[in-house]
């Protein structure tokens, strides 16, 4: 046993987050942590990592146990190298590091300093510390980051390189315990590969929070968060949806039995409160009370009890019965609602032509020459590694578009669009303009920018639609939001004045697994242009379109 969890109770003021949570983790176990964003999944990896303590129950560590964890914010770390960072987290490396280090002048011929320096160097060997720098170096490379990074300071990185940073470090600690938030959100798909073949090989126990459907793919058991409780399945993601199916199918027939329930004992109630006033014998008038006083108990009981969380994949519940998919589609979980609409354009005229573009920002252009035409109600995929000029052939339309000079230098080819064309993006970071603002005038703010018009009213429902509370959550500072509410923010923010192409970046970062689906829905069945860039493949199988390889000049 590495670990045994039991949260009797986690609060945040009047908000339960856990009641009666258990999990247990076994030696060597690859353990996915899923459930719908602010369930408390990093809640969890605090409690576990001692960064909050207030809650009820206990947490056991098997003996001896080396738990490292991913850390999601650098403050105070931002001057330290990459390399000193990585260093100053491995286990044990600090202690040893400082003997061997200072012992030599100091030891003498203390026999118990020479034993101590002794154990230390045959430590660092065993744990292969005499090569840590070039097992970093080589570490970093799998993630597409230069040899040069680890002697840049820790502050100059951008957030997915600071995320690649902390795998490596994960990685490189070869603790019994490694707990990973969100890994590869911003990974291309070779860095993606580069993580889930270590996850495979690792022989520490990993707890990964994630929601891409590729490394759930790979995990020996899936955790799902729900409900305040913790709900284990044995196997990976498609032996997870098969299991959840079951699960969520048995648990709606619970709850229509449940509601029939309520509805005959209130009817009950009030057939013998009649039968009571009615009867003239006072033993016929004990018997109606007392079955009124055991109804209505009963009654209060089922009443209390709250409604569970249910969702069951897209594929799953079109195989559901024709009964059992109504009583689904009743009482399933709120999915965010996307309105869009656009109407089917017959004429699929071209809205923008890129023609043997090639951009860069030095000498030479970073790619070798692209051409595609987005078509309205066409679909077009750029592919790439990180870094190979997706983002920048984006940026570069988008300039172009709203008549603005490109900041990248256009080396060759066009790029024609139609006049007056409406885009909508999905970028991977929010505009810094919206981070200190209240969510609701955030979305204000962003709809009087572009000239479209905006009430409370509007609001109110857009922050319902995208599962938002419109009272509690619209006081929100934007940048205090979770990263799945962030994520549903850039989506308001995509939609916005009925665009007629939509430019996605990454859109599945942060969203939990339902409303991956409603967006994948939503852009089946959206009929303008959309261009994106994403290295989810089960996204990408769902959305299909041309592909245009992004790749070295």
């Amino acid at each position: 046993m590495i670990a045994n969890i039991k949260i009797a109770n986690k609060s945040f003021g009047s908000n339960e987050l856990y009641k009666d949570l258990s999990i247990r983790i076994e030696k060597g176990e690859k353990l996915g942590l899923i459930g719908r964003n602010g369930t408390g999944k990093s809640t969890l990896f605090n409690l576990m990592t001692g960064l909050d303590s207030d809650y009820d129950g206990e947490i056991d560590l098997g003996k001896n146990i080396v738990m490292v964890s991913s850390r999601q914010e650098h403050h105070g770390y931002e001057d330290m190298t990459v390399l000193d960072y990585i260093l100053a987290d491995l286990p044990e490396y600090g202690e040893l590091h400082h003997i061997l280090e200072t012992y030599p002048e100091i030891m003498g011929e203390s026999k118990h300093k020479l034993q101590q320096y002794s154990d230390a160097l045959e430590r660092f060997n065993d744990l292969g510390y005499y090569e840590i720098e070039n097992d970093v170096n080589r570490e970093l490379a799998d993630y597409q980051l230069s040899i040069d990074v680890s002697n840049v300071t820790l502050g100059s990185l951008s957030g997915g390189q600071k995320r690649m940073v902390e795998l490596v470090k994960v990685q490189r600690s070869r603790a019994d315990l490694a707990l990973i938030d969100e890994p590869t959100n911003h990974m291309d798909y070779v860095a993606k590969a580069s993580f889930i073949n270590w996850l495979k090989s690792a022989d520490e126990a990993v707890v990964v929070i994630t929601h891409d459907r590729d490394v759930l793919g790979e995990v020996d058991r899936i955790i799902e968060i729900r409900d305040g409780r913790a709900f284990s399945f044995k196997g990976n993601y498609k032996d997870y949806l098969k299991s959840n199916t079951q699960n969520i199918s048995s648990e709606v027939n619970e709850f229509e039995n449940t509601q029939r329930r309520i509805t005959n004992l209130k009817s009950d109630i009030v057939r013998f409160r009649r039968l009571k006033e009615r009867a003239r014998d006072p033993g016929t008038i004990q018997r109606f009370k007392s079955l009124e006083t055991k109804a209505t108990k009963e009654l209060a009981e089922l009443q209390e009890l709250e409604k569970p969380t249910f969702w069951i994949d897209r594929e799953s519940a079109g195989d559901l019965g024709t009964k059992l998919s109504e009583s689904y589609q009743e009482h399933k979980a709120r999915n965010i609602r996307v309105r869009t609409k656009i109407s089917t354009d017959k004429s699929e005229r071209v809205i923008l032509k890129v023609d043997n573009l090639g951009l860069g920002y030095k000498d030479e252009s970073l790619f070798a020459p692209v051409s595609f035409e987005q078509r309205l109600g066409a679909k077009v995929e750029l592919k790439g590694r990180n870094g190979a000029g997706k983002t920048t052939i984006v940026r570069t339309i988008l300039d172009t578009v709203s008549g603005n000079k490109p900041d990248a230098k256009i080396f060759s080819g066009t790029i024609e669009h139609e006049k007056g064309v409406r885009i909508g993006v999905y970028e991977q970071e929010i505009s810094s303009k919206y981070l200190d603002a209240k969510l609701s005038d955030a979305i204000e703010t962003l709809y009087l920018s572009r000239g479209l018009p905006i009430t409370d009213e509007k609001i109110k429902q857009l922050l319902s639609d995208y599962l938002f509370n419109p009272h509690t959550d619209a006081q929100m500072q934007l940048s205090k939001l979770s990263g799945g509410q962030k994520a549903r923010f850039q989506l308001i923010s995509m939609l916005a004045g009925d665009p007629q192409m939509l430019i996605l970046d990454e859109p599945t970062n942060h969203l939990d697994l339902p409303s991956i689906e409603e967006l994948e829905d939503a852009l089946g069945q959206y009929h303008g242009s959309i261009l994106y860039i994403s290295h989810d493949s089960y996204f990408t199988k769902s959305l299909g379109g041309t592909v245009v390889e992004v790749s070295p000049s």
